[in-house]
């Protein structure tokens, strides 16, 4: 009679399951932690250990793919000017606007000429990212590496900052594009502070190469694009997810843009 009434009984976790499979066909790659903020948003007050237990169950285990390749390096050499670190690795700032990162990534798809050739082809990401919440004020996406989208990607970002109280602060490693004449004058004429890594630092910019790793390991290791529009139309809904869905424990469990509007109406 007790194995009967436990066959017969209903689950008593079926409305948790169906939620959480709901969340995973939204948000593929949250995790055991995520997954348990989202369903508090959504009304489930559920432990960690339980939703953990739920994912082994349900199969929905994420499976994200890692791959070590050539990191691609915008270095030339001194082929302008070159600004002093003034960030020094102080990426923190309650202010909104006030500290601005940047960098260049480069990603790689595969095209079919016109001779029926598979050929590997590559395309270029230009984000600039606010320190304040991480979140990606402007970007741009390209063929090839050139100052066009650099400057437009820059003039978009110094538009969207300008109501910023405070003096600015743009950073970046030494890459060429940062050294040209035009970039840093367009600093200037807006009363902006420049600032460049070090030479050969990558964590003088890790909030950037999070930002490039989260995105690779999200939409790019372990897929294959096979045209230019395919991967920048996967690039351009992943940007718009990151900044608008997709929660992050330093921003108190929100979304950069949440995070943002939240402490507009605090202040």
């Amino acid at each position: 009679m007790y194995w009967q009434k436990r066959f017969e009984r209903l689950n008593p976790t079926q409305s948790i399951e169906e939620e959480m499979l709901k969340i995973r066909k939204k948000h593929k790659d949250y995790g055991c932690l995520r997954m348990t903020k989202e369903l508090k948003v959504r009304g489930f007050h559920v432990n960690k250990k339980k939703v953990q237990r739920l994912i082994k169950k349900l199969r929905i285990e994420v499976k994200s793919y890692t791959r070590k390749s050539r990191r691609y390096s915008s270095y030339r050499g001194k082929i302008g000017i070159v600004a002093k670190n003034l960030i020094h690795r102080r990426f923190y700032t309650n202010v909104c606007h006030q500290k601005i990162t940047t960098d260049t990534t480069e990603f790689k798809y595969f095209e079919v000429d016109t001779k029926g050739v598979i050929r590997q082809k590559k395309l270029y990401l230009d984000p600039f990212m606010d320190l304040f919440n991480s979140e990606i004020l402007s970007y741009r996406i390209s063929e090839k590496p050139n100052a066009v989208a650099v400057m437009e990607g820059l003039e978009e970002a110094i538009q969207i900052t300008s109501d910023c109280p405070y003096r600015r602060t743009f950073h970046s490693d030494q890459g060429w594009a940062y050294q040209m004449k035009a970039y840093s004058y367009q600093l200037k004429q807006h009363k902006i502070f420049q600032s460049m890594s070090r030479k050969g630092n990558c964590l003088d910019n890790s909030p950037m190469e999070n930002f490039f790793s989260l995105l690779k390991q999200e939409i790019f290791h372990g897929e294959i694009y096979r045209s230019f529009d395919e991967l920048k139309a996967a690039i351009d809904q992943y940007i718009y997810y990151y900044n608008n869905e997709r929660m992050k424990n330093k921003l108190n469990w929100r979304s950069p843009v949440q995070f943002r509007k939240s402490a507009r109406v605090a202040a």
